[in-house]
């Protein structure tokens, strides 16, 4: 018998990636390319939504090729995919009508002090577990509702389908079946979390007809088969799963209180609440966990904008690095930060914070600071975010938490990893794939599709690369916090005056 493989599409941020994983979660054929991103005005940010299909369709071919292998050994896709990014298309021609407005983008941030003023973020809490924010998908359906002519007629006579990028990909793929999975959804802030259904007075509320939403499923299910011209032949497609929540599973946190800290272009700590929505009062969300079937699991998350994008950023735009693991070199080199910190609120801050409005700021520079302190200064930041979130979650949940478990690109950054452990006091654990959002994802499409068993049979597939231990003194740590905060609050002070 020929040997099988699970196909994971992980359509992030900046780059679509396939990756092809066997019986033991092992890595075995990767292919990636990055796609332009857009920025027409500050603060908005674009994708063109075929860039992303025919860009995850190519690196999926390329994967099945690097291998050598056909459809029929692929036993099911699972897709994992940035979440809150929003695209409208129209359902007979299949082209988008506008860009994908992306969940960066700022542009609706008006609209949602407004919606906040006239008393909704309670509301909108209660039901949907987040805090109003330009982040989610609600307000950006409805600025393309209301801006492009003849669109909002369309989508009331049906014409026109809404889906995050899951359901852009999952559509594509199987030639029109229009859902979406719990976490997803989740994420829009029109999906009631506690009756798991699209929300009729918050749908009201952002005038979003009912009708352009998609079905909403499990995570791990088999939604519908590839046209077969796509690979060759009809392959199941058979899980999906926000990022975030993919992670989770890919790192095994299947038991309330497992936390998991993904670096990727924007920044996310997960922990694992089990079967209760448990509500923040520290700034956090409370979002859907990719589960198995229908019994509803749950999350809180800390969401920082800006993560590795900093890097992304130094080396695109400022031309500090040729290449973004450089930054660990350099970081090395400089002995320490000589004062200098950044607050990288390039699209406002996330929690603890949520301040749309926050922009960033490098503080402490003086004559002598260096490209290296600079950069130093950047990766030090992603790691004081998480600090913060860290700080929230454990406040939210009661407990001191002595270790995390560590994934995305910048997770491959020693420097940054031990200093994400002095900074937070804890063990930091880092897994042997740290591509656990796209190994979430095709653990999700195994189980639908029977090829692996149970949860305990891909937690035995886990394993450790490295584990970073604090040995900064604690007076030093608090220093450093301490500095750290007072930049925050210049940034969000700015935040405030431009407002």
């Amino acid at each position: 018998m020929m040997e099988q493989f699970i196909l994971a599409l992980d359509q992030g941020t900046t780059s679509s990636r396939a990756i092809l994983f066997d019986r033991q979660g092992k890595i075995r054929a990767m292919a990636q390319e990055e796609f332009t991103q857009y920025y027409p005005q500050p603060g908005w940010v674009e994708h063109d939504p075929r860039d992303i299909w025919r860009g995850q369709l190519k690196v999926g071919r390329l994967a099945l090729e690097q291998l050598g292998i056909k459809a029929e050994q692929v036993a099911a896709i699972g897709v994992t995919n940035q979440r809150e990014t929003t695209i409208l298309w129209d359902k007979e021609s299949g082209q988008p009508v506008y860009p994908a407005i992306v969940w960066q983008c700022r542009r609706t941030a008006e609209m949602i002090d407004g919606i906040v003023a006239d008393g909704w973020r309670e509301t909108i809490k209660a039901r949907t577990g987040l805090i109003p924010d330009a982040y989610f998908s609600a307000s950006k359906i409805a600025w393309i509702l209301e801006h492009l002519e003849g669109v909002r007629e369309k989508a009331e006579r049906g014409e026109i389908l809404f889906g995050t990028v899951d359901t852009w990909l999952i559509w594509n793929l199987t030639g029109g079946v229009h859902v979406t999975d719990y976490t997803n959804a989740s994420r829009t802030m029109l999906f009631n979390i506690h009756t798991r259904e699209w929300d009729p007075e918050l749908l009201e509320l952002f005038r979003i007809p009912a009708c352009i939403l998609p079905q909403v499923k499990p995570s791990s299910c088999i939604y519908g088969k590839t046209r077969d011209f796509w690979f060759g032949g009809e392959i199941p497609v058979a899980g999906a799963a926000g990022d975030q929540q993919a992670a989770l599973f890919g790192q095994c946190c299947f038991q309330p209180g497992e936390v998991k800290s993904t670096y990727g272009t924007g920044g996310f700590m997960l922990m694992n609440t089990g079967k209760e929505a448990v509500s923040s009062e520290s700034g956090l969300l409370t979002t859907m966990a990719a589960a198995l079937g229908e019994e509803p699991a749950y999350a809180l998350e800390g969401s920082v904008f800006v993560s590795g994008a900093v890097i992304q950023w130094l080396r695109d735009e400022l031309r500090l690095l040729d290449e973004s693991p450089d930054s660990e070199f350099f970081a090395e080199k400089a002995k320490d930060n000589g004062g200098v910190y950044m607050v990288p609120a390039f699209t406002g801050m996330g929690a603890p914070y949520w301040n749309q409005y926050a922009r960033g700021m490098i503080v402490g520079l003086t004559r002598s600071t260096s490209k290296a302190q600079l950069i130093r200064a950047a990766l030090e930041a992603i790691a004081y975010q998480t600090a913060d979130v860290c700080r929230a979650m454990e406040k939210d949940a009661g407990l001191s938490l002595k270790s995390i478990q560590v994934d995305g690109g910048a997770s491959k950054n020693d420097f940054l990893m031990q200093f994400q452990s002095d900074i937070l006091g804890a063990v930091v654990t880092r897994p042997a794939c740290v591509e656990t959002t796209a190994l979430g994802a095709a653990f999700l499409a195994g189980l639908a599709a029977g090829y692996w068993e149970s949860l305990e049979e891909i937690k035995k597939l886990w394993a450790v690369d490295a584990l970073f231990k604090p040995m900064m003194e604690e007076d030093k740590r608090q220093a450093l916090l301490a500095d750290w905060h007072l930049a925050v609050e210049c940034a969000l002070h700015w935040g405030e005056r431009k407002k």
